[in-house]
């Protein structure tokens, strides 16, 4: 099956766009989430990536989009009402989410956090509870038991805290988090130091926190890591029972086809 719809997750950082039909979320791009583009700019890189994938805009039928960054939200809408040309449909707005939100202010969850629940819950229904860490600009770990959102942590993600270190540590450098070794070790320069005290840092803490929330979950859970960091955990760390790189976009896929109304 060819492609029938447009996915955008929108992030504080980046947008990862997918495109999707009814069985599965066939490809992505990422690109840096800027606001400070005009839509045209926008809605040309569009017909770019459409034409990279071979699907001409009248083929979509709808876009599908959350977004956690409200000052892209007029560039989105201007650039797919003019290059693209079907209907948009946003997280929140023209879609809800059909899990009960136990947040005391529901409006406050993002709609990344409730898409990532609602996929999980749809591609685990036997699963008593999930746990779903995603990782982007912050490091979210959310919570589902039954069809219940029941609320969930965050704290700065790794390549925010590298950028606040080497901000506030005028003597600290700027440096990749490509990790070989499997094991920490004593780091015998800075570059190494940092590295390690980073990657498996976030490892620690991960395998620390969902520890802690599963003894507060009913019935078997299920951990499921995404985000563009969530590779490199799984490498070092057993504490991921899947990893879901789409994870969001097939969120975003299944309220498309799957809730009453949507599929027009």
């Amino acid at each position: 099956m060819q492609p029938e719809i447009l996915l955008f997750d929108i992030g504080n950082t980046s947008i990862k766009i997918g495109l999707g039909n009814e069985r599965h979320v066939l490809t992505s791009y990422t690109l840096r989430t800027d606001t400070a583009q005009s839509a045209d700019n926008f809605g040309l890189t569009l017909l770019t990536l459409l034409q990279h994938a071979g699907v001409a805009p009248a083929q979509l039928k709808a876009c599908v989009a959350s977004s956690v960054a409200p000052g892209f939200d007029p560039l989105l809408r201007e650039a797919v009402a003019r290059y693209v040309g079907c209907p948009l449909q946003r997280v929140g707005k023209e879609l809800p989410v059909p899990l009960e939100n136990r947040y005391e202010r529901p409006a406050e969850v993002g709609a990344d956090r409730l898409v990532g629940a609602y996929a999980a819950r749809r591609m685990y229904p036997e699963t008593p509870s999930l746990l779903i860490v995603d990782f982007g600009t912050a490091v979210t770990i959310d919570c589902v038991s039954g069809d219940a959102y029941m609320g969930g942590l965050i704290f700065p993600g790794p390549r925010t805290a590298l950028t606040a270190l080497s901000r506030e540590a005028a003597k600290l450098p700027r440096v990749n988090l490509d990790v070989r070794a499997n094991e920490p070790t004593p780091g015998r320069n800075t570059t190494t130091s940092i590295q390690h005290g980073l990657v498996f840092g976030f490892a620690c803490m991960v395998e620390g926190l969902t520890q802690r929330l599963k003894r507060q979950m009913s019935g078997p859970v299920k951990v499921l890591g995404t985000g563009g960091f969530a590779s490199s955990i799984a490498r070092v760390s057993n504490v991921f029972d899947q990893v879901l790189p789409m994870l969001l976009l097939e969120g975003l896929r299944r309220l498309h086809y799957e809730e009453p109304g949507t599929d027009e």
